[in-house]
């Protein structure tokens, strides 16, 4: 069992930076996939970026690509977010999740989930 608790949401101008963490607890953190999502009002939740265990891999979707940064530190079991160069259709609830293959993280499936941080980019 893997529990996840997302921070660093809020509002922010178009063009600015937000930092999302999502701190886990368990031992499995280390040996697992950890990905974010979001959901904007009125659509399906989306796949955002991915992280092998190792840190080695990562994946993003198309949208975000060269904006956004995931990254881990196993250490401190926390995955992160860097989001760069936000736009209003950035703006969603983010979720953290964990386990299961990367290439079902891209199809926005994961064995764990986060309850979500609000996201607001204002234009």
């Amino acid at each position: 069992q893997v529990q996840l608790v997302e921070s660093g949401g809020g509002l922010v101008q178009a063009g600015g930076s937000l930092r999302l963490s999502c701190a886990a607890s368990g031992r499995t953190f280390s040996s697992s996939t950890m990905g974010w999502f979001r959901q904007a009002p009125g659509k399906e939740r989306e796949f955002v970026a991915t992280i092998s265990a190792s840190g080695l891999t990562t994946v993003y979707a198309d949208s975000v690509k060269g904006r956004f940064t995931i990254s881990r530190d196993n250490a401190k079991n926390t995955v992160y977010l860097q989001m760069n160069s936000l736009e209003a259709e950035d703006t969603a609830v983010y979720y953290c999740a964990a386990g299961g293959p990367l290439y079902k993280h891209t199809k926005a499936e994961a064995d764990y989930w986060g309850q979500g941080t609000q996201v607001t980019v204002s234009s």
